[in-house]
């Protein structure tokens, strides 16, 4: 006997990261830790291990398309997610499949910086995105380096935000996590103003993975229903808890442990 579940989709379009850490697998555990369920389009692939990656090999564009309308047409999706796109050729077919379904709100992480510090995005696939996939986005999570490079006109952060918010991206939490000092401050900004500061002590351990496990789980609470605010908060935290309870499986960085809650209860 089988039952229709009542767990809300979040349609997921990410790379494929073997080390786990970060990417579709990320999203997945993220996800489902929030109680909804991950449908995923794989973006790229990436070689990497745990201290940098090496290569990255965009999907076809065509698959990409046929991979998410085989999803939309089958399955009632509450929320996009997109993470790292990998080719300008992938933003627009991600910007075609957006424009077919308007009313599913959309969380952005561009992705636009590895863990090594390189940069994953070409000029072309920056200017596709300024101008195709930010207007569609409900909330975008980067960091200020990922800003500068999505609005290189300007020359400080509150300039910054102004043009993403411009180009019509409705939310911004812009993360402090390479900022100095003993605190992490977080920033929601919504109607070009910050409208919540968040703050988290900071960890000792340098972790890869961070930014996919917020925008996965906050993809995931904004789909059960909470509001931004909320749903920035307690996506937040759950990402603080992972990072706190990472660990370190190959010879560079740590990665979350997103799962942890499971041996919290044993």
């Amino acid at each position: 006997m089988t039952s229709k579940s009542n767990s809300p989709v979040i349609l997921c379009f990410s790379a494929h990261d073997a080390t786990g850490a970060s990417g579709i697998a990320a999203d997945i555990e993220a996800i489902v830790s929030q109680g909804c369920h991950a449908s995923t389009v794989i973006t790229c692939l990436t070689v990497q291990d745990s201290q940098m990656m090496s290569s990255l090999i965009p999907i076809d564009d065509d698959i990409i398309v046929q991979s998410a309308r085989a999803v939309l047409e089958d399955t009632p999706v509450d929320v996009i997610k997109i993470g790292l796109i990998g080719s300008d050729e992938g933003v627009q077919a991600i910007h075609s499949i957006l424009n077919d379904y308007p009313d599913i709100p959309v969380v952005f992480d561009p992705s636009l910086i590895g863990n090594d510090g390189v940069e994953l995005a070409d000029d072309d696939m920056v200017k596709s995105i300024r101008e195709l996939l930010i207007n569609h986005a409900d909330i975008i999570t980067l960091s200020p380096a990922e800003a500068g490079i999505l609005i290189p006109e300007a020359d400080n952060l509150a300039a910054m935000m102004t043009g993403l918010m411009e180009k019509g991206c409705e939310h911004i939490l812009l993360s402090g996590r390479r900022d100095a000092g003993t605190v992490v401050v977080n920033s929601l900004y919504h109607n070009y103003r910050v409208i919540e500061q968040f703050e988290w002590p900071r960890l000792d351990n340098e972790v890869y993975g961070a930014g996919c496990t917020l925008s996965a789980s906050l993809a995931a609470l904004l789909a059960q229903g909470l509001d931004h605010l909320s749903a920035c908060r307690e996506a937040q935290n759950y990402c603080w808890q992972s990072l706190k309870h990472g660990a370190r499986y190959g010879m560079g960085q740590y990665q979350p442990s997103r799962l942890y809650w499971m041996h919290e209860e044993e």
